[in-house]
């Protein structure tokens, strides 16, 4: 593929700039968004160094230990929007849905969709394992910003949860039904530049759009299920 020149990537953070001028114009602030593309580089230039070693290592062990890692920052991440006071009880929960819900999408994906051999090959593992994080991630955070939000002006969990559900599937169902039409999502394309036939491409993303919405939708009702107060029963 075609190696991209730092000064043509400079020109990407124009419509950012542009972005961080409306939210202090419009007295957002734009201090998070700043932090948040900062952080974003910085992540992104060190992981590039990071997975050199991963891609080339022979040993399970270090992948378990990444996946793990990625798992617990998901985790905390996901919790960021939440207002919650029992932070650590419900990091818990957090952990436990997105492992329920990513973590056997994932085992779904490359011991029986692809049949990796090894099981734990790298090149494979790390990036879908990246993908089907993120989305549970997203979705439990979501889940968890409405129901506190239904729960505040309600007060009645049955309603809350429907609606944080509901909430929490609007990214991936919208992904669902703009794929092909309005966008060629991100693993597609890069399979397209890179040389690979549009019909073994759109297979793939076939599967990526699968183990998404089914870890992401796993992992928001599994973590809605787990935060019910206790004097509420459901048959």
């Amino acid at each position: 593929m075609q190696e991209i020149p730092l000064p043509n990537l400079a020109l990407s953070f124009l419509p950012v700039a542009v972005v961080v001028a409306i939210l202090y114009r419009w007295s957002l602030g734009g201090g998070m968004a700043i932090y948040a593309m900062a952080r974003m580089l910085i992540q992104l230039l060190l992981i590039g160094y990071v997975l050199n070693f991963i891609f080339q290592t022979e040993h399970s062990l270090v992948i378990v230990g990444v996946l793990t890692v990625m798992l617990i920052a998901a985790s905390w991440i996901a919790l960021r929007t939440t207002t919650n006071q029992k932070r650590g009880a419900n990091l818990f929960k957090v952990l436990c849905a997105i492992v329920l819900g990513g973590v056997t999408t994932l085992i779904l994906v490359t011991q029986g969709v692809l049949d990796l051999d090894p099981w734990f090959e790298p090149k494979k593992m790390i990036p879908l394992a990246g993908m089907i994080f993120a989305g549970a991630m997203n979705a439990v955070s979501l889940a968890g910003e409405r129901f506190d939000a239904e729960m505040a002006q309600h007060g009645e969990y049955l309603q809350a949860r429907r609606t944080a559900l509901g909430a929490a599937l609007i990214p991936i169902t919208n992904s669902l039904f703009a794929v092909g039409l309005v966008s060629l999502p991100g693993m597609m394309t890069g399979q397209i530049l890179s040389g690979v036939s549009p019909l073994i491409a759109a297979r793939y993303q076939i599967m990526v759009m699968c183990m998404l919405f089914g870890s992401s939708g796993i992992s928001a009702a599994c973590y809605l299920a787990w935060i019910r107060p206790k004097e509420v029963v459901v048959n």
